[in-house]
């Protein structure tokens, strides 16, 4: 069986993609540009993606394709219609990097209520040993057990987020994104009350057409000015430039973001001018890449293939 990674970078250089190669005879690129594409996959019964697009015309420019697989567990980059009326599956890998986004959603959020970048500077920059006393105070924070947590989007992360935010003494509640209450242990709101009642609102839906534009200028003027945004979900459910603008004007407290409506994030996007840095965290869309995630992810492909 021809099997062909067209961009195993995206999983880094230290996965081991053995079993893949147990499955057949895998070719690997690191990246491929879509002029490539068509080339590379020439003769493949199964093609593995994580983010190159795979078209209506790069389906038919490859008659032996049988399965396409994505390294995720969006499939947005895939025409999945066409693919699937020509015979061709498309496979999926879900729940692999639950623990590892909800790690990154607590360690981002944690890391931002208790100004952990501002105290390490203190202590760095020589404030701290100046004060003259055991303690420095330049920073108060304050503790999240006793808050409220909303969580937007409370598939499989969102229920393990609240385990997570319960364990801390937080209230749970939630906002479906699809209008469907699927989980029965917390709250449902509106999206306007779990926004005018939550100290950190968290964000892990998908995007889509519900979620697209969610939060903008509006919303995040529902929200309490001392409330923390986190955004672990997809870019476009925020505004960014309103989201930044947000920040600056004190609207609301601050952010923690991994997604990006455009990736890698561009040298002018908004958030690198955000005058109140100390405000944002962000990480560059990591929150899925734990050691174990990505080596759960490369079994479940392979899992896929068959």
């Amino acid at each position: 069986m021809k099997i062909v990674f067209l961009d195993a970078s995206t999983l880094g250089a230290d996965a081991d993609l053995s079993p893949l190669k147990n499955k057949g005879s895998l070719t690997v690129y690191d990246h491929t540009p879509p002029e490539f594409v068509k080339k590379r996959i020439a003769g493949a019964e199964v093609v593995i993606v994580n983010k190159v697009l795979i078209t209506k015309d790069i389906i038919d420019s490859s008659p032996t394709l049988k399965r396409i697989c994505v390294a995720a567990t969006g499939v947005n980059n895939v025409d999945t219609t066409y693919a699937n009326s020509r015979g061709i599956q498309v496979l999926n890998v879900s729940g692999y990097s639950t623990k590892s986004v909800t790690q990154i959603t607590f360690s981002s959020l944690l890391s931002l209520a208790s100004h952990i970048a501002t105290h390490n500077t203190a202590v760095k920059s020589g404030e701290y040993t100046r004060g003259g006393i055991f303690t420095w105070l330049g920073a108060p924070f304050f503790e999240l057990s006793g808050k409220s947590m909303g969580i937007i989007g409370m598939g499989t992360i969102g229920q393990e987020v609240a385990l997570v935010a319960t364990a801390l003494g937080m209230e749970v509640n939630y906002f479906s994104t699809s209008g469907t209450s699927h989980c029965k242990t917390y709250p449902s709101l509106t999206l306007d009350e779990i926004l005018s009642i939550s100290d950190v609102i968290s964000i892990h839906s998908p995007l889509n057409e519900k979620t697209l534009g969610l939060i903008g200028k509006n919303e995040l003027e529902k929200m309490k000015r001392t409330a923390y945004l986190v955004n672990m979900g997809r870019g476009g459910i925020v505004n960014e430039q309103e989201l930044a603008d947000a920040i600056d004007n004190e609207t609301i407290a601050g952010a923690a973001v991994d997604v990006f409506s455009i990736e890698p994030l561009p040298f002018d996007h908004p958030f690198l001018s955000v005058k109140k840095s100390d405000r944002l965290i962000l990480t560059p869309h990591i929150a899925w890449t734990s050691i174990e995630a990505r080596q759960k992810l490369i079994e479940g492909i392979a899992a896929n293939i068959g």
